[in-house]
């Protein structure tokens, strides 16, 4: 079941602030290129576009650079929190 169109995406505020503290540390030429976020349940909007996210996936934080292409999709989406599980190989006796 989507989100209703009237109530429009999901973003969480503490990361809307984080992204404005960002944008205004980026205009007074700070080193940060990046910052962080546990919100994978959050939407992707177009103010986003541009910037690199480091989303948390249950273990690490993982690189996101956000294009348009993502937007109206979830953080959640782009950091898988499952790996694929492979047999060892074993030597044949």
């Amino acid at each position: 079941m989507s989100r209703s169109l009237w109530k429009g995406p999901f973003v969480d505020k503490r990361l809307l602030k984080k992204l404005s503290v960002f944008i205004n540390q980026k205009q007074s030429n700070k080193n940060s290129t990046q910052f962080k976020t546990c919100s994978r349940q959050s939407t992707i909007i177009p103010k986003f576009v541009g910037h690199l996210v480091k989303v948390y996936n249950g273990q690490k934080f993982v690189n996101l650079k956000i294009n348009s292409e993502m937007v109206g999709y979830k953080f959640g989406e782009f950091a898988p929190t499952r790996q694929k599980f492979f047999y060892k190989k074993s030597k044949n006796k």
